[in-house]
């Protein structure tokens, strides 16, 4: 790292914002190389993004462990199938330790501004901490940073406890209160067992029953995980599993017979585990299966069956006081509200914070949904990159491969800045344009368009602007590397003193 001009900017080439997976990631390759100076900005007071932010009870990856981690950080000694969330955040944590990245990480230190400087060629950042100057952004912020809460009729009136998921408490619950659950998705059919025991009485809210398939959760015998510290060995089981989960895209597809092998695990497991009739009917979804997210969970259906637990079949209307009303009109006395409301993942709000060329606001370059070129440049920013941001995610296999794609593909971009004499590249709106038709053109046919409305697919557009609608291994052979013909390239000028400027 190297001071700049002005004593109070910090002088660098590369400026990652957020120390989640991406974030870590991104750095980790940088410092392996040791060509660029760079920073890690991190609006948090410690790393991991969101296995930092999300402690509720029962928090875990719904991916197994070894796909679920970096692939250039092999062997790990994980305890079970699936990493739970404490476990993933120490891996991180040691990440930043053992790849010396301490020094660049800089901790609560978040982003208020990001301007493309057109007569400088670098990105102005204005934080928390500080002025930072970068040649090149790297926007980490992911799409599980930002918590949801829908607009609830009277929330600000309840004169209990609301907490989000990813805002909890160690310290929120005593024991026998009355809790309400908004949601039954990916965190609320974790979190849900865990309350169950702790409260007097449990009501869930569910707007729509997801599709539950079984866990099958395990702990790794002590021979597993010495054969597992083998870094060889590591990267085969890694292989296997990313080929593996990868035929489970066929599913979304809607392709036969896929698509009814898994809805029968999935309503197997339903009628095994719950043999009331009505609520086994309450929980029987009704749009097809892979629309929204299928979750993980051996434990979720015996919870709903207690004795303490009221499963509500309709959304959460209004709240007055310590009165929760649902759409059915249904109300229910609470001391607690748990929000298991997902994030703001296709409306990121840092977007509202960074502007390019001739100040073009982000967000308002992704009014209609967030678009892309090769799911991590955009046009009108230059010499900026989007890790896990538009059609960069999975609904079938790991994130980590995903952002290890985006990885190379900026790495391969720094690279020709570097050997170029460039001052700045931006990818063309024409490419950005053809790009965003085949995503389109993609995902037309898949289960995300054709099954249901989800988290996955803009409000605003109806597009799918979340997942790569194809499998991981096409992502990779899409995106995996930098390619500078779709780029609008400005050359490094060289003044009278010989000078690049």
């Amino acid at each position: 790292m190297t001071a700049g001009r002005d004593a109070s900017v910090t002088d660098i080439d590369v400026a990652i914002v957020g120390a989640g997976f991406a974030g870590i990631g991104m750095a980790t390759q940088l410092a392996r190389r040791g060509r660029e100076s760079f920073v890690v900005l991190e609006r948090s007071g410690g790393v991991g993004g969101t296995w930092r932010d999300n402690t509720y009870p029962g928090i875990a990856c719904d991916i197994p462990a070894h796909l679920y981690s970096f692939s250039f950080r092999p062997p790990w000694d994980w305890e079970t199938l699936y990493p739970r969330g404490a476990e993933i955040r120490r891996y991180l944590e040691q990440t930043v330790v053992d790849e010396g990245l301490t020094p660049h990480v800089r901790l609560n230190c978040e982003l208020r501004e990001a301007r493309w400087d057109q007569a400088g060629a670098r990105w102005e950042l204005n934080t928390a901490a500080g002025r930072v100057r970068a040649r090149v952004l790297v926007m980490a912020v992911g799409r599980l940073s930002e918590p949801y809460v829908p607009d609830i009729e009277g929330l600000e009136s309840f004169t209990g406890t609301v907490v989000h998921t990813a805002q909890w408490r160690d310290d929120l619950l005593s024991g026998g209160e009355l809790i309400g659950v908004v949601g039954t998705g990916a965190s609320a059919v974790q979190v849900i067992p865990h309350l169950a025991e702790e409260a007097e009485e449990l009501v869930v809210f569910s707007r729509t029953p997801p599709y539950v398939v079984p866990r099958e959760d395990r702990r790794f015998t002590a021979k597993e995980r010495a054969e597992l510290s083998v870094p060889d060995h590591a990267r085969a089981v890694r292989e296997d599993l990313l080929v593996d989960a990868d035929r489970a895209f066929r599913q979304r597809l809607g392709l036969h017979p896929d698509i009814d092998v898994i809805r029968d695990r999935a309503l197997g497991h339903l009628n095994r585990q719950v043999d009331r009739p009505a609520l086994r009917e309450a929980l029987t979804p009704e749009y097809e299966i892979g629309c929204k997210r299928i979750l993980l969970s051996d434990d979720f259906y015996p919870a709903l069956q207690r004795h303490n637990v009221v499963f509500e079949p309709s959304a959460l209307e209004s709240v007055t006081e310590c009165k929760a009303r649902a759409v059915s009109g249904h109300t229910y006395d609470l001391d607690v509200l748990v929000m298991a409301t997902g994030f703001e993942a296709t409306r990121p709000p840092a977007a509202t914070r960074v502007r390019g060329r001739d100040g073009i606001v982000l967000a308002d370059h992704w009014s209609a949904g967030m678009v892309s070129y090769a799911s991590t440049a955009v046009h009108g920013f230059p010499n900026m990159f989007v890790l896990d941001g538009p059609n960069a995610a999975l609904g079938h296999n790991s994130a980590i491969y995903m952002i290890e794609t985006q990885l190379d593909y900026v790495l391969g971009a720094l690279d020709h800045l570097a050997h170029n004499e460039i001052r700045s590249l931006e990818v063309s709106a024409a490419a950005e344009d053809g790009y965003t038709r085949e995503i389109d053109r993609r995902s037309a046919s898949t289960v995300w368009l054709t099954g249901c409305e989800s988290w996955y697919v803009d409000s605003r557009s109806g597009r799918l602007t979340l997942l790569w609608p194809g499998t991981a291994a096409s992502f990779r052979e899409r995106n995996g590397t930098f390619d500078p013909e779709p780029y609008l390239v400005e050359p490094t000028h060289v003044d009278e003193g010989g000078q690049y400027r």
